[in-house]
């Protein structure tokens, strides 16, 4: 269950149609430790994609947050099952495709554990291969600089 400050803020943010770095770190506040739950990453995951106006804080807080919250919660550590990775596909990919920070995501939970499930190497690759020679591409050396 999704704590009612939690999902009160985000009902917040979605209608103001941004999110400012004060309330990056009001959101940072109320998850002292981290995201606890699938229930908060998809919350996260679904701001991401209806929030166009988003302060750079954002990136930086959203990605390694919901990376630490993969790694952390997988068992044991560090590998990401057959469940987890569906979980995940299917949340950062819903909708019309993967956002930027979920592309992040995505590439970062795959180069950073011990090992990952096919499911969501696969989903990375396919997503990787409709990604353009751009900066995002750039960054995850999914294309030359």
């Amino acid at each position: 269950m999704v704590d009612a400050a939690l999902g009160t803020f985000v009902d917040r943010l979605i209608e103001a149609g941004e999110i400012g770095a004060a309330d990056v770190a009001r959101l940072a506040s109320l998850l002292p430790a981290g995201i606890g739950a699938r229930q908060e990453a998809d919350i996260l995951i679904a701001l991401d994609k209806a929030v166009a106006a988003k302060d750079p804080a954002w990136d930086a807080f959203l990605v390694p947050a919901l990376v630490d919250f993969v790694l952390r919660s997988s068992r044991p550590h560090g590998r990401v099952d057959r469940a987890t990775a569906e979980w995940l596909t299917t949340s950062l990919g819903c909708g019309a495709g993967p956002s930027d920070n979920a592309l992040a995501v995505a590439f970062a939970v795959v180069r950073r554990s011990e090992l990952c499930h096919e499911v969501l190497v696969s989903s990375v690759m396919g997503w990787a291969r409709g990604l353009k020679a751009g900066a995002l591409a750039r960054d995850w050396g999914l294309a030359p600089a």
